[in-house]
């Protein structure tokens, strides 16, 4: 759900504005950024710039756009999505401004470069923005990759000719993993291999944005003499939207769905939507037997050419399950590895990447909390400093001194619920009335450890009685990493730091959110003889 904004001299910029599909709830509501703040602060975006079409990017656009009313700066593509959702919701698209990769633009006091980047989706850009004497890079979403199937690489000269920076917000997601991600070259060699072993019908699921995966598993149906069909409808769509820009020029002639049942099974291919476990995607129709004009018999075989989403594992294994008692053949992440590419740099990558633009400061975004301290740790081998790991609903000023936290906001998660958008249920937020879905107690005793951080000492005192049911020890060993990359001075720092990373783990693990009553105590160390003030 990336939202981003840039203010200077009371002037902002919105950059991106997505949602995400809270699977875990109820008739699986869209969950879109929590804006309440910015009618709180008067903030009103001059401006709403999109690096790139992903639904985490541009999802929640059509919702929170009508308030603003602003023009949006996107690249061809992702016009072209956008312009299709405000068509779903009667929007006037008429705001939707196209701007090629490469290409800058003014808007207030903001003067923003597009600079093209390869990801898991064509134009996708960073941002130069300058203002306020500053210049700060938004990477947006990025990797390396020297064969990327549509549009050119990353060209090095490109960044280096804007350094030095003065902050890099940066894409944390791979910080963690060591090395260099997989090329969409290689994942394509990999699908001929895997698909030309199949003697049944083929159904290959991805992201429908992943437009290269896409391509590549077309050539691959045809190198293997298969015919290409698509099921679901946002993968008919963004097919549909890039074969018109013409970024499937190669790709093969498209059978109805309808008509495979007159192919003989080694010669179709399926490309369906569903990779995440997605109740009404069509892999998973197809798992239960619901799909109108196609039925899976053993010999086939399912390739996930996608890596699990946190928090969609339990969805993804009922549906694996599902299609294994069809005795269909699973191609996944863990058996072939190589049949998928992530869209993010991993440590490689951002060492040369810096070597680039030498940022002078770094903004880790973009993932959970240990992305964001191994992007930290990243930096600081490379002499960037990075202050802050910020979580939604930061205000952090960028001037002469630095960075600074100036104040944090705590962000309930919103959800799209008949068709508006409402707090999502048993929160507590409204402090006038008492949560109709329980409430949630939790005592822990912590003290600082050498390295910084912090660490909890004894049992963790958790209530959940009056709440739904919690996995207690999946909650307590998230809780225990989260204490040791928290780096507060008091108490009181270490309170303000944990309440929206532990509000946002009980949005994502619980059908309904209780009242969260939080209570941090300090103790002795039991290796020192300090006691924390």
């Amino acid at each position: 759900m990336n939202l981003t904004l840039y203010g200077v001299d009371q002037e902002w910029i919105a950059v991106d504005c997505g949602m995400m599909i809270r699977q875990d709830l109820p008739d699986t509501p869209l969950q879109v950024p929590n804006t309440d703040c910015l009618t709180t602060l008067a903030i009103k975006p001059r401006a709403l710039i999109i690096t790139h079409g992903h639904e985490d990017h541009i999802g929640a656009t059509a919702w929170l756009w009508p308030a603003w009313g602003c023009p949006i700066h996107a690249t061809p593509l992702a016009a072209g999505l956008l312009r299709a959702k405000f068509a779903e919701r009667g929007l006037n698209s008429d705001a939707i401004r196209v701007i090629e990769p490469g290409e800058a633009m003014d808007t207030g006091l903001f003067t923003l470069r597009f600079l093209a980047v390869t990801h898991s989706m064509p134009e996708s850009c960073s941002l130069l923005i300058s203002a306020g004497g500053h210049r700060v890079l938004h990477t947006g979403d990025w990797k390396l990759d020297a064969e990327p199937l549509i549009g050119p690489p990353i060209d090095a000269a490109t960044f280096r000719a804007i350094a030095p920076v003065d902050l890099v917000s940066g894409d944390s997601t791979n910080a963690p993993l060591p090395g260099h991600s997989r090329s969409e070259g290689d994942v394509a060699d990999a699908l001929v291999e895997a698909i030309s072993r199949c003697e049944g019908r083929v159904i290959v699921s991805c992201f429908a944005s992943n437009l290269a995966r896409v391509l590549a598993i077309g050539r691959a149906a045809r190198h293997c003499g298969r015919r290409v069909s698509l099921m679901g409808r946002s993968m008919e769509r963004m097919v549909a939207i890039a074969r018109g820009l013409g970024y499937l020029d190669d790709f093969p002639s498209l059978v109805p769905v309808n008509d495979l049942g007159y192919l003989p099974p080694e010669e179709v291919l399926v490309i369906a939507t569903g990779s995440q476990g997605e109740a009404r995607a069509a892999l998973s129709r197809l798992a239960q037997g619901r799909h109108s004009s196609f039925e899976m018999r053993p010999g086939d075989s399912v390739i996930f050419s996608a890596k699990a989403i946190p928090g969609n594992e339990h969805l993804i294994d009922r549906l694996k399950g599902g299609l294994k008692r069809l005795g269909v053949s699973l191609l996944d992440e863990f058996n072939h590895p190589e049949l998928h590419a992530s869209g993010h740099p991993a440590q490689e990558e951002l060492r040369r990447f810096y070597e680039w633009i030498k940022p002078r400061y770094l903004l880790p975004v973009h993932g959970e909390s240990r992305h964001q301290q191994a992007h930290r740790e990243l930096a600081k081998q490379l002499g960037i400093q990075a202050p802050l790991l910020p979580v939604d609903g930061d205000m952090i000023r960028l001037d002469a001194d630095g960075l600074h936290l100036e104040s944090r906001r705590t962000q309930p998660p919103c959800i799209v619920k008949r068709d508006a958008i409402s707090p999502l249920p048993g929160l507590g937020n409204d402090r006038g009335h008492r949560s109709r879905h329980g409430s949630l107690y939790l005592a822990l005793s912590v003290t600082i450890t050498e390295e910084g951080g912090w660490t909890r000492i004894g049992c963790l005192m958790l209530d959940t009685s009056q709440c739904s049911p919690l996995d207690e020890d999946a909650f307590s060993d998230w809780l225990d990493l989260e204490l040791q990359h928290l780096t507060a001075d008091t108490l009181a720092d270490l309170r303000m730091a944990l309440q929206p990373r532990m509000l946002a783990w009980f949005a994502d693990h619980l059908h309904r959110v209780p009242e969260i009553h939080l209570q941090i105590l300090a103790v002795e160390s039991p290796s020192t003889s300090e006691v924390v003030q």
